[in-house]
């Protein structure tokens, strides 16, 4: 579940005002009595979740009782998850669903938030929810298990969105404000309650603004800390499933811990390769896992559009499904697969390597050069592999059109790394470098499709072979394998040009 929502500072003598005319013809606004909401939040001792926009909750009278709160990138909007359990012990789910925030430190109960809460909902002509109105007054405040905590007491609104457009919430908004309402800073209850030890800087530093004249140091600083954000982002989404509402978390988890790879690689000659190279084999180890659950979700979606792709010649229903059953079943011992991985000890030596990579990378005395002029350097090299077919498996120009599927993955591989690297260099060399960045992606996403089409069509012929004594299954697979053949012989014709856009894009320094 996603929750939106907009506070507001009210002043001493602030009352809730008519909403009413902020509804659509047909609404209404209904009063529930006010409640009393008596919630406990939990934490590390030095408050990671709070520092990085995080609760987690037991509050009594709510089904479930447990709540964890996601940030997300946009302010004043969550992820908002629920869970059953006993009063006094946080749900060993929620628990593993906050790991990337508290790497395994004790969660205690670190607040205690009483509120009375008088809220209005606002409904539209058919009884739906458009949106709630609450009027909070935290009464008292108390604190165990964390220093710095303070008593208070103060009122706040809130505007939580429910079906309504953004034009309905600025319609309540101006009737808010016009009673004296301010829209204020989005600072959860417990936050404000734990005073300025929740305030303090998370415990990754996240990406910031280059220096004026960065050293090569300060360019691979932002890319390794873009990379850890990349990763950690989705740990918990990763873990929802489903629930999360982002069927991509998988995909995206993995591309980072790929990126963040790719950049070690990269920036090896800056990095201290003692500290560098035993991150780069766990990321390793974690891709492997992750590719194992992303490559089933590519294959289930691609079953049902390849099959789909002749209307006029369809292929048999039962043989399809029966396809899609050994997926699913693979999928399955594929998701057990990364679930287990995210739940070990060795994932969570992986996250804390990751936050002190963020912190501080281990750099190299080659790290102080100028950046403008150590990274071309840097960068001309796997440049020239892709381009010039300088590196082990030839690069570009040494495709063979009836070579092996294999050369074609190595070359996407080096376009990938090289458009990481691009990206990476571009807020220091230019936009130049960012344009090429986007033309070497052009070529890589056809090679990525090529390698899509190639390991689908592998597929089908192993799942038919698996199964010899049906024979409608292997007509099926067939005719599947064929039509994605048929996408890499496209995928291998269409490349020359989209490469020769590429090559066009090149910078002088490269060469």
């Amino acid at each position: 579940m996603v929750e939106q929502e907009r506070k507001y500072a009210v002043p001493a003598a602030f009352r809730l005002p008519d909403l009413s005319p902020a509804l659509p013809s047909g609404g209404r606004v209904d009063s529930p009595a006010p409640v009393t909401l008596v919630a406990t939040y939990f934490d590390t001792a030095d408050l990671r979740l709070a520092r990085a926009g995080v609760s987690l909750r037991h509050r009594e009278g709510d089904e479930p009782p447990w709540t964890v709160k996601l940030p997300t990138t946009s302010p004043g909007v969550r992820h908002e998850i629920s869970r059953p359990g006993a009063t006094d012990t946080v749900p060993a789910e929620l628990a593993e669903l906050v790991t990337a925030y508290h790497r395994g430190a004790p969660l205690v109960a670190v607040a205690l938030v009483s509120t009375v809460r008088d809220r209005r909902e606002l409904r539209d002509g058919d009884g739906g929810l458009l949106a709630e109105v609450v009027e909070d007054r935290v009464t008292s405040v108390a604190a165990g298990g964390a220093t710095g905590t303070v008593d208070l007491s103060f009122r706040e609104v809130e505007v939580e969105r429910g079906s309504a457009d953004a034009d309905l919430l600025d319609r309540v908004e101006a009737l808010l404000t016009t009673a004296g309402a301010r829209l204020a800073e989005f600072v959860p209850k417990h936050v404000k309650a734990l005073g300025k030890p929740a305030r303090r800087a998370p415990d990754l530093v996240g990406p910031g603004e280059l220096p004026a004249e960065p050293t090569a140091g300060d360019v691979v600083t932002e890319a390794i800390r873009r990379g850890v954000r990349r990763i950690l982002r989705y740990d918990p989404l990763v873990r929802l499933g489903e629930e999360a509402g982002d069927v991509e978390a998988v995909r995206k988890m993995r591309v980072g811990t790929r990126r963040l790879r790719s950049d070690l690689r990269t920036f090896a000659p800056l990095l201290d390769a003692a500290w560098a190279d035993p991150l780069a084999d766990q990321l390793r180890w974690l891709a492997g896992v992750l590719g194992e659950a992303r490559d089933v979700e590519v294959l289930r979606d691609r079953l049902r559009r390849t099959a789909a792709a002749d209307p006029v010649d369809p292929l048999d229903a039962g043989a399809l499904d029966r396809l899609d059953a050994a997926l699913a079943a693979r999928q399955r011992q594929a998701t057990t697969a990364v679930a287990d991985a995210l739940r070990s000890p060795r994932y969570l030596a992986l996250v804390e390597s990751l936050v002190v990579a963020d912190r501080a990378p281990r750099l190299t005395p080659k790290a102080d050069t100028p950046a403008e002029k150590a990274l071309p350097r840097l960068v001309r090299k796997p440049w020239r592999r892709l381009a010039h077919g300088t590196g082990r498996h030839g690069g570009v120009p040494a495709l063979d059109p009836l070579g092996p599927d294999e050369q074609w993955h190595d070359v996407r591989k080096a376009a990938k790394r090289v458009r990481y690297a691009l990206e990476a260099v571009a807020p220091v060399l230019g936009a130049g470098a960012g344009k090429l960045a986007r033309a070497v992606r052009e070529s890589q996403a056809l090679l990525g499709a090529h390698q899509d089409a190639a390991v689908a069509a592998e597929t089908w012929t192993a799942l038919a072979l698996a199964h010899p004594d049906d024979p409608t299954l292997a007509v099926t697979a067939g005719r599947l394998a064929e039509r994605e053949r048929a996408e890499v012989r496209r995928a291998r014709a269409d490349l020359p040009d989209t490469w020769r856009r590429a090559v066009r894009r090149r910078k002088g320094w490269l060469t």
